[in-house]
Order: structure tokens, then C-alpha cells, then sequence
């Protein structure tokens, strides 16, 4: 059993969050019995060119979560100038 770290706690509460009280297009939960691997789904939003478009992610979190923002990738391939061919987001802040 993994130690609880701080990042462990962290997310636990945050899947109890989104559990009790699910954003609006967006989705998410850890994969198996992985807390620090999550993969989300995220609805395009309505008047956009991603309109009707459901989209998955990989989200991996290191230890030093949520001072150090999570790994996000995209599976479901899409354009857009921020996301590389490969999934990756490129903007600065998750960095």
C-alpha cells in the first residue's frame, strides 16, 4: 500500500469532489488502482469547431502535486495550435 502523501490526500479529495459534484463537460477518475493516473474526458463545448466532440486525456500527477501542475496529454487526436501531434499541450503554465 503507497504511502499517503501529501499529493495522495490530495487527489483522493479531489476524486471525492468531483464524484459529489461533477463540472459540466468534463469528466474524470484514476485509472485502476493508480490515484496518480487519471484519464479524463472532456465534451467540446457548445459554438465552438469542438462542438459534439468528446475528447479523452491522460493526466499523471507527480508527488509534488499540486505544487508542481500533472502531466496532461490528449489520446483522441484533434487540432489545435496549442497540442502537438503527439497529444502534448503546449502552453507555458504546465510547464
Amino acid at each position: 500500500v503507497a504511502m499517503a502523501t501529501v499529493a495522495r490526500r490530495r487527489l483522493i479529495r479531489d476524486l471525492k469532489k468531483l464524484q459529489s459534484d461533477p463540472p459540466q463537460g468534463v469528466s474524470a477518475s484514476p485509472l485502476k488502482d493508480d490515484i496518480m493516473c487519471w484519464t479524463a474526458v472532456m465534451f467540446g463545448p457548445d459554438d465552438t469547431p469542438w462542438e459534439g466532440g468528446t475528447f479523452q486525456l491522460e493526466v499523471t500527477f507527480s508527488e509534488e502535486f499540486p505544487t508542481k501542475p500533472p502531466h496532461v496529454k490528449f489520446i483522441t487526436k484533434m487540432f489545435h495550435p496549442n497540442i502537438y501531434n503527439n497529444g502534448e499541450i503546449c502552453l507555458d503554465i504546465l510547464q
